[in-house]
């Protein structure tokens, strides 16, 4: 199995799994939102630095008019996921929050890429995702006490669909040949700028030495560094696929909270990380098998 095609995919769902545990030790007394929006402007302010670097980009080409509503759809679902994101847990709390929204966020990603690329929804995608949707539910589920917020599951279903409509509208402008960094600079930056007028609540916080440190690794590493995973491993496989994959994030949760912040693993988590690994494993065989071309490729030929 050729690994080099999801290996990206899966270490930027890693990146990303981090995020949490990274805010819990920072111990910052700050609006969730401006956490996001500091998020992506260090992120966006990275990603334009390796642009400087490199001495070019290629933003005037994502306002072509075949490319522009994707385009157009990759930035705001980037701030809203955010937005609607840390909107959800504060009132679901962190783990109902987060189960709803990366739960669903597969099953968007299937749904859109089907309606919007004509991908296929093969019985293996929906065994695969099946299974690792199931392992989250294990993962993530919140104690029985705990009460629903119709308005922040709502929330969390919107960041899903965020999540979803992001990776079918990357893969669309990446299949139509736009430069991958010129896409994510774009989008991340327009996402920070969105976001800005929550820096306003939180800006003190964050520049203490626990802020700066929670800052530079969020943007710099867990933003910038897998957004560009992701969007490389995006090139070689299916939107669907990649939707899959990115349910490694709350595995990686939920390792690092048992390990580094202690928290209780009871026999119904050890079974759904089981079952989410296995989802994980048989997503990444399959993706490997279609990128080899032994199953019909998705049609990804912009209109």
């Amino acid at each position: 199995m050729n690994g080099r095609r999801i290996t990206p995919l899966l270490c930027a769902s890693v990146l990303w799994g981090t995020t949490g545990t990274a805010q819990a030790l920072a111990h910052l007394h700050t609006a969730p939102p401006a956490i996001g929006a500091a998020r992506l402007l260090a992120g966006g302010l990275a990603l334009w630095l390796v642009i400087a670097v490199r001495g070019r980009a290629a933003l005037a080409e994502l306002i072509a008019p075949g490319r522009r509503p994707w385009f157009l759809g990759a930035s705001l679902a980037t701030a809203i996921y955010q937005a609607a994101f840390f909107a959800a847990v504060a009132r679901t709390g962190v783990a109902l929050g987060t189960l709803v929204a990366l739960g669903s966020a597969p099953a968007f990603c299937g749904l859109l890429a089907r309606e919007l690329m004509g991908e296929r929804l093969p019985a293996a995608w929906t065994l695969a995702t099946a299974c690792a949707v199931v392992g989250c539910v294990l993962l993530l589920a919140p104690s029985g006490h705990a009460g629903a917020d119709p308005l922040g599951i709502a929330l969390s279903l919107v960041a899903g669909a965020c999540y979803g409509g992001y990776t079918v509208c990357v893969k669309r402008l990446l299949s139509s040949g736009a430069d991958p960094l010129s896409v994510l600079v774009a989008t991340v930056s327009i996402g920070a700028a969105l976001l800005a007028p929550a820096l306003a609540t939180g800006a003190g916080a964050l520049l203490s030495p626990a802020g700066a440190l929670l800052v530079l690794w969020l943007g710099p590493v867990a933003t910038a560094g897998a957004y560009a995973l992701f969007a490389n491993g995006l090139a070689h496989v299916p939107a669907r696929t990649a939707g899959t994959l990115s349910l490694a994030e709350p595995l990686t949760a939920t390792v690092l909270g048992t390990i580094v912040l202690s928290e209780a693993w009871s026999p119904a988590r050890a079974a759904g990380g089981a079952l989410l690994a296995a989802g994980l494993a048989f997503s990444a065989l399959r993706a490997d098998e279609v990128a080899a071309g032994l199953d019909e490729p998705p049609a990804t030929v912009l209109g």
